[in-house]
């Protein structure tokens, strides 16, 4: 019985790092970072977000932030101050936890204005990889500029060889 606790245990750490391994982190505005000379709406049609994904802003704290915005209308007026969230420091990471429609904004006044915002369609991992779906798109293309989270950035997807050599000696104490 301890060697059946020792095999799911394994397999639930394996399945775990796994899923973090598949996740995606999207630098918003690829090398430009989160600034004026961006265009957002062209580069976002060259992503696709997935549930469990990660935007990351990068940008100078102190001339620009990024604002959550609650709905459509906010985002097409830039209407910044009914923000749901406000950061601030240079590098933020949001994780698009659940399928739908988000919308970010610069918070210094008149960025929004000159096109500083984001909109972001997340679909579900299983959705996106269906046979006849298609991710969220515009008429414009754009080379995508995303990072594996099997990179740098995320040091534990490098541990996934390593727990799955676990889970396998694991296996073979039967």
């Amino acid at each position: 019985m301890e060697g059946l606790y020792r095999v799911l245990s394994a397999l639930v750490v394996v399945g775990l790092l796994t899923n973090e391994a598949l996740a995606t982190q999207h630098v918003v505005g690829g090398s430009q970072g989160w600034d004026e000379s961006s265009d957002y709406s062209k580069w976002a049609s060259g992503q696709t977000f997935e549930v469990g994904d990660q935007l990351v802003f990068k940008y100078t704290p102190g001339l620009h932030s990024v604002v959550e915005l609650p709905n459509e209308s906010a985002y097409k007026n830039c209407d910044v101050g009914s923000a749901l969230n406000s950061m601030n420091s240079g590098n933020n990471v949001v994780k698009l936890s659940k399928a739908g429609t988000r919308y970010f904004a610069c918070g210094t006044i008149g960025h929004c204005d000159q096109g500083m915002k984001l909109k972001v369609s997340t679909v579900s991992a299983d959705a996106s990889s269906s046979p006849g779906s298609t991710p969220p798109s515009s008429s414009s293309s754009s080379s995508p500029t995303s990072t594996s989270a099997a990179s740098a950035s995320f040091p534990f997807a490098s541990m996934l060889p390593m727990a799955s050599l676990l889970a396998i000696s694991m296996l073979s104490m039967f």
